[in-house]
Order: structure tokens, then C-alpha cells, then sequence
């Protein structure tokens, strides 16, 4: 009777084991696809020289179909764009920091990137908060 309990524990220790090993590969892809995903919309904004118009939104569109990036609404700190799964804020930048950058052709901004990896558990959802798990960057600084 001790044996087969002692198969049981070790079968179910078995199964835990891959569950964990195998969310863990999960979360490293979905990882990964974020992690592209924001750096190519990074350089496709320094690309557009921070117009990202029709043409960007595109080729940004058609990257996320490439490389199967899907993900959910992102809650946009700047406005309600996050709807394509990435958030592009634009923010000045801070004369403070480096006087000698400037010139007379104006300020500077530089855009605050957002994509966030795509972990739909539902019950993992609602136990925490999966603010944590964005990818963020920042482009060049663009002349205004």
C-alpha cells in the first residue's frame, strides 16, 4: 500500500515540475516577441523620424503578424492608442539634462515605447496585477 502512494506523490511531483518548466518556455517566448516587437517599432519611429503615420502603422501591423505578437489592450499612460497591443507616448525632453544638445531649430521629444507580453491565465489574472510584465524603451530625440 506504501508503494503505490509513494508513486502517486512522485508522478504528481512529475506533472508540477512540467507545468512550471513549461511556463516558464512559455513566458520566455511571449518574452521574446515583446522584446522584438518594441524594438522594431522603436526603430521604425527613428526610421519616420517620429511621424509614425498610416505607412509606419503598417509596417508595425504587418511586423506583429510576422512574428505572431498578439496581445491585449494596453492601458496608455499618455492617451487610449494602446489598442494594437504597444503604446508610443510622447514626452519632452528635459533641457536640464543636456544644454549643449540644443540648437536653434527648436525643442526636442523623444517617444516612450510600451508592448506588453501576452500571459492569458485567467486565474493567474485575477491573483496579480500583470502591469509587471510590459517591455518598455525610449526612441532617439526628434527636433520638434
Amino acid at each position: 500500500m506504501s508503494d503505490s502512494l509513494g508513486g502517486t506523490v512522485i508522478i504528481a511531483m512529475i506533472v508540477v515540475f512540467l507545468l512550471f518548466g513549461l511556463g516558464y518556455v512559455a513566458f520566455n517566448v511571449n518574452y521574446t516577441k515583446a522584446f522584438r516587437m518594441k524594438d522594431k517599432i522603436i526603430s521604425l519611429y527613428n526610421e519616420y523620424g517620429g511621424k509614425c503615420d498610416a505607412a509606419c502603422t503598417s509596417e508595425i501591423d504587418s511586423y506583429a503578424q510576422k512574428i505572431g505578437y498578439v496581445s491585449a489592450r494596453i492601458n496608455c499612460p499618455c492617451s487610449n492608442s494602446g489598442n494594437d497591443g504597444y503604446c508610443a507616448c510622447q514626452y519632452p525632453v528635459e533641457k536640464k539634462s543636456d544644454p549643449s544638445s540644443y540648437n536653434d531649430l527648436g525643442d526636442k521629444y523623444y517617444y516612450h515605447v510600451i508592448t506588453k507580453i501576452n500571459i492569458n491565465i485567467p486565474i493567474f489574472n485575477k491573483m496579480m496585477d500583470l502591469k509587471v510584465f510590459d517591455v518598455s524603451g525610449d526612441t532617439e530625440a526628434f527636433i520638434a
